[in-house]
């Protein structure tokens, strides 16, 4: 089975985020960048299915050159094969372009997958929007925020917390689906891997290799403005016996807060 799972590059979820006002993205300048660690758990899953069942597991990932060292990491991991979708936009925070660029791939140069799989957001945007794009421009079957999945021949289960309750969700392969914490443990990479990583050679594909062009991927979304949430104020301490904090704690939640 052919196997595919697409990861992102991402601003590490310690980083201290700065914003530029004038351009309306955040600066990149001193960020640490990692694997977006959602998509660890549709890389852990891809190389388990094919621990089990055989098959080749192929990373891919749409961006600029400096993803390549997130699909070295996967590679040491254990993926078989990794690719390179070059997109020069800076993050345009619009996932139908990104699943517009990641459903060519597949048409063009991928024509017989059997999953593919995805983080179920990355934690740089968090829209939650590509995976099932990607699945509906396919006309496949997605199963979205799984957190257990059994493949069986061209048939698989699939489990999703939903809110009271998990549901199961019977498919046919191919499918999309997408992984939520809890799907698995991602595993770390060997030494062996990180040096048989480091001889492979990762091939890059350009938007004109798959016969796109920038008028089909225009977006129609704008960003008109980006800025950091208001900073929290100070909390309060309240001093005095329980009957004078109680009395002094109603006076403040009905004049200060107003919420009673």
């Amino acid at each position: 089975m052919n196997i595919f799972a697409f990861v992102k590059r991402v601003p590490d979820t310690e980083s201290k985020i700065r914003i530029n006002a004038e351009t309306k993205a955040i600066v990149e300048e001193g960020l640490n960048f990692i694997l977006s660690p959602y998509d660890e758990y549709a890389v852990e899953e891809a190389l388990r299915l094919k621990e089990a069942k055989g098959g080749q597991v192929t990373v891919i990932s749409v961006g600029s050159m400096e993803c390549l060292v997130i699909l070295k990491k996967c590679l040491a991991m254990g993926a078989d094969e990794a690719v390179l979708v070059k997109d020069l936009a800076h993050e345009t925070y619009d996932g139908l372009r990104t699943a517009r660029i990641i459903a060519r791939t597949m048409e063009r140069k991928f024509p017989n997958p059997g999953l593919l799989l995805f983080g179920k957001q990355s934690v740089g945007t968090d829209n939650s929007q590509v995976p099932s794009m990607v699945a509906e421009l396919l006309g496949m079957p997605q199963v979205n925020v799984v957190t257990k999945l059994e493949i069986e021949g061209n048939r698989g289960v699939a489990n999703r917390e939903i809110e009271g309750a998990l549901e199961k969700v019977v498919f046919s392969l191919p499918a999309v689906i997408s992984a939520q914490k809890g799907l698995n443990e991602p595993r770390y990479e060997t030494l062996r891997g990180i040096m048989m990583a480091k001889k492979k050679e990762i091939p890059t594909l350009s938007l004109e290799d798959l016969g796109l062009k920038e008028e089909e991927l225009a977006s129609n979304l704008e960003i008109t403005k980006m800025e950091m949430p208001p900073s929290r104020q100070a909390g309060k301490i309240i001093d005095g016996t329980p009957e004078e904090a109680a009395r002094r704690l109603v006076e403040l939640l009905r004049k200060e807060a107003k919420v009673i």
